[in-house]
């Protein structure tokens, strides 16, 4: 009997039956790493959104401030995102991410001490963001190398959609939250909250049995590591294009951060609780999508390509929306086909990709939907200061939707994903 060629190319993926698509949920392992992402995730949103109402508060509305915050937050994984890759393939990933989270809960209690003595500034607000982003360099790879290491090889793609419903939800947890927190008590004590968070996931993190997990071997020091990682996807176009995609839809597409504060704010007037309401109606939407993900077995590059085409189409038209409660609904359906291409992008890569290679291909990844913010984020912030949130949000879903079809064409030429080891084998095995 002949193997259909999706098969071939895609041999996890060929394994996993529908019918039983989550048994991960038996894992203690992989509940405790939802647990903690649980918490760890609400906390950082709770955080994004008074880091967010604290940069407009320090600059009088000023969008451009907005940008520059988002920009600093994410720059250092422009600049160092693969140098990040290559320590997440040479260290053990579990304990790398213990150490990241307590770097990162320590950096969260600098902001409330500043407020508490009075000291907070737009200097403090920036070093904040930087702060975070040179952890993130590190922390983002490893999170979703570990994903690999949690579960069995026919699990992965489940894994992938089931994370990021989980992460969801907690973004939409997270903005409902900080609203009413902020109005009521202001921002100190959403940093407190999402410091606490960090502990959160480092309990459960200990509490993970290592033998259980599937560790790739770590990758032995050698000079050239991060031009042997650029090399390895130039030289397979399916991960090189899924990886541009990402980047221009990450850049121009997902700058939500901005645009949907200032919709709220100076588009529909909205008051202060509503300022975090935009976000959770954009998770909502993306903890359906990450249920839909789950039924593309065989992800394709035209399934991407068409996922981020509808995504560009529906942040284009959530522009237009008449009132605020319209805007929020059209924010769903947005954030569904968001999370769809998201989860489809990452289940090509990790699924197409050597164990040896996975961080610092991970780590691409990251740079492609969080480093290129900083070369693109200012300038949105720019124009939504002249031209309107409305202006961003129609340049945003063009671009994505434009640069989606080009990749769909691109797709359609033949090319080989890499034949390397793509599964992870049991101790022992």
């Amino acid at each position: 009997m002949s193997t259909p060629s999706s098969a071939r190319r895609w041999p996890l993926l060929a394994r996993t039956r529908p019918s039983r698509r989550w048994p991960l949920l038996k894992s203690p392992n992989f509940r405790l790493f939802a647990l903690g992402q649980t918490a760890s995730n609400t906390g950082t949103w709770i955080q994004k959104v008074a880091q967010d109402w604290l940069a407009l508060e320090l600059s009088h509305g000023d969008a451009t401030v907005l940008g520059i915050t988002t920009a600093l937050q994410f720059l250092p994984l422009l600049i160092l995102g693969p140098y990040g890759g290559v320590l997440v393939d040479r260290y053990s990933r579990r304990r790398t991410l213990m150490a990241t989270q307590a770097v990162m809960g320590a950096v969260a209690l600098v902001p409330a001490v500043f407020m508490v003595t009075g000291t907070v500034s737009l200097g403090a607000l920036y070093g904040l963001a930087l702060a975070f982003g040179l952890t993130m360099v590190v922390e983002k790879p490893a999170l979703q190398a570990f994903i690999a290491e949690s579960v069995a090889p026919g699990q992965l793609v489940s894994a992938l959609a089931f994370n990021s419903a989980v992460l969801n939800l907690a973004r939409m947890a997270g903005p409902t939250l900080a609203g009413p927190l902020i109005v009521v008590f202001g921002p100190t004590p959403a940093f407190l909250a999402n410091a606490a968070s960090y502990l959160a996931v480092i309990v459960c993190l200990l509490l993970i049995d290592p033998r259980s997990l599937n560790p790739a071997p770590p990758a032995a020091r050698a000079a050239g590591q991060v031009r042997a990682g650029l090399r390895y996807v130039n030289e397979h176009p399916d991960l090189a294009r899924t990886l541009v995609l990402v980047a221009v839809v990450a850049a121009f597409g997902m700058n939500f951060q901005i645009t949907t504060a200032l919709m709220t704010t100076q588009v529909y007037r909205a008051p202060a609780a509503a300022f975090g309401i935009g976000n959770a109606a954009l998770a909502a939407g993306s903890v359906v999508g990450s249920l839909l993900a789950v039924r593309y077995q065989r992800p394709s590059g035209d399934q991407m390509a068409a996922a981020a085409t509808v995504f560009g189409i529906l942040e284009a038209i959530s522009s237009l929306m008449p009132s605020h409660l319209a805007f929020l609904l059209m924010l769903v359906p947005t954030g569904t086909a968001l999370l769809v291409f998201l989860t489809v992008a990452k289940a090509r890569l990790q699924l197409g990709v050597s164990d040896g290679m996975r961080g610092r291909v991970m780590s691409l990844y990251m740079l492609a939907s969080l480093g290129t913010t900083p070369l693109v984020a200012p300038c949105i912030g720019l124009l939504v200061h002249t031209a309107g949130p409305q202006a961003a949000l129609v340049l945003g879903g063009t671009v994505s939707a434009a640069a989606a079809v080009t990749v769909s064409l691109l797709h359609r030429r033949p090319s080989a994903l890499p034949t390397g080891r793509t599964t992870v084998t049991a101790p022992g095995h």
